[in-house]
């Protein structure tokens, strides 16, 4: 972060300052990560009041408060109208001030990855800031700006959202130079309301361009007609793992014994052959996009190719681990959604032995949740898993479509998976465990690398 004091950013944030005007070496929502010379924001949320934190924080050694109301606190102040808009102006500005080209990445699934996989690339040209874990809604996009430095060179910024005006409002606090919408799918529905609401809120990104700046779109999942007004203007490109009239397509797909894919990439700068450090078919789709994204940065398409063969792995998503000699365990717990969900159940097709689906619902699905929980079981059903194991109200139809076992608590889950593979110790055995993170998969995850490693 760049440093400021109160009295400059008081200009930005239309703000009073309430005593001296201090420098602010670092800023924090939190009194666990207060530090000297920080700046503490009192955000104020539906079952939270940050303001009734800012002695701690100031004990902590805070440097100052950002806040709604004057307090009768002996620390420097800073009074605005809305705490939670001031922290995204004021992310907004510090990345501004720092001139680093920018990317903002949204989607319906995959968008971690992507970002993960642009990072990968760009790390072998210069300083990259990209988001941190799932730092990407209304509070996590500043956060992450605030982390913007001169040193860097590249910016990677996922947006999430779970209702309209979500992204039209973290894109206009980043301002990107260029934008992708990785895929569009039923995802948050409570909030969207519908697919068109998803939709349009994820077209939402492209708002935060200019004219003649680009979009990228997946050919084979996105706005359609409805994103033709807000993508006039823009540069566009496509990508496709399929489609070979796209800007950047795959071809000669292969899927090794390990589950990852090996293909051809194609693109305006020509051809390479791709080797995938992650597993899984679908993330063939997420490369192609971040090709698209980090070769619009000037990276080439042999930085590619090592960025991509090299990525980090990310905890609880698609996480390969060998347990014993003939238990592997694919830990997608952190999220899921329809095509996630599918992309699963392709992924553990592939392998041999006796395959364990292990599923907990996905979130956020309002009135069809049902609905697209049956669609899940019923694309799962002709691969004939050796075992179906769900948890969760509207996952126990999964369940019941593919002949499998439902539970209750997640105890009993566990006690069950570690007594059947205790009675096949011979047996190979892939378990893949996927759900929400509301729905509690990661307990199974951790659970099992325990007690079985």
């Amino acid at each position: 972060m760049i440093d400021f004091t109160l009295e400059q950013i008081s200009q930005v944030l239309d703000g009073k300052v309430i005593g001296q005007s201090v420098a602010i070496s670092a800023v924090s929502t939190d009194t666990r990560t207060v530090e000297s010379g920080a700046l503490f924001i009192a955000l104020v949320g539906e079952r939270f009041d940050a303001h009734d934190f800012c002695q701690q924080a100031a004990d902590a050694q805070a440097s100052a408060i950002l806040v709604e109301r004057q307090l009768d606190i002996d620390i420097p102040q800073l009074v605005v109208a809305d705490t939670k808009v001031a922290l995204g102006q004021l992310g907004s500005w510090v990345h501004q001030q720092c001139h680093i080209p920018t990317m903002a990445i949204t989607g319906s699934c995959g968008k971690t990855t992507v970002k993960e996989m642009v990072a990968s690339i760009l790390l072998q040209k210069g300083e990259v800031l990209f988001t941190a874990g799932n730092f990407n809604n209304d509070i996590g996009a500043p956060l992450t700006l605030l982390r913007s430095t001169p040193n860097h060179d590249y910016a990677v910024i996922e947006l999430g959202a779970n209702h309209i005006g979500e992204i039209a409002y973290t894109t206009n606090l980043v301002k990107p130079n260029i934008a992708l919408v990785n895929n569009v799918a039923a995802a948050h529905l409570e909030g969207f309301g519908s697919i068109d609401g998803v939709k349009q809120a994820k077209g939402e990104i492209f708002q935060g361009l200019q004219d003649g700046e680009t979009a990228i779109i997946n050919l084979d999942s996105n706005g359609g007609e409805s994103w033709q007004d807000v993508l006039a203007g823009k540069t566009v490109l496509t990508f496709s793992d399929h489609d070979q009239s796209a800007d950047f397509s795959a071809n000669n797909i292969v899927i090794n014994d390990e589950g990852e894919a090996r293909f051809n990439l194609t693109c305006p700068e020509g051809s390479i052959a791709i080797q995938l450090g992650i597993i899984g078919k679908h993330n063939v789709a997420n490369a192609l996009a971040a090709a698209a994204l980090s070769i619009h940065f000037g990276a080439t398409l042999k930085e590619v190719q090592s960025g991509l063969l090299n990525l980090m792995k990310v905890k609880g998503r698609v996480e390969a681990l060998q347990l014993t000699d003939n238990i592997k365990l694919i830990d997608d717990s952190y999220n899921a959604s329809v095509p996630a969900m599918k992309a699963a159940a392709d992924l553990l097709a592939g392998f041999s032995g006796e395959r364990w689906l292990i599923l907990g619902n996905m979130a956020e699905l309002g009135d069809e949740s049902l609905a697209l929980h049956r669609q899940v079981g019923e694309y799962a059903a002709p691969f004939k898993f050796e075992q179906i194991l769900t948890f969760g109200e509207d996952c126990k139809v999964i369940s019941e479509v593919c002949n499998g076992i439902h539970f209750t608590t997640h105890q009993a889950m566990i006690e069950y998976i570690e007594q059947k593979l205790s009675l096949q110790k011979n047996a190979t055995h892939t378990l893949l465990v996927k759900g929400a993170n509301s729905a509690g998969m990661s307990k199974i995850a951790t659970a099992l690398k325990e007690n079985l490693s």
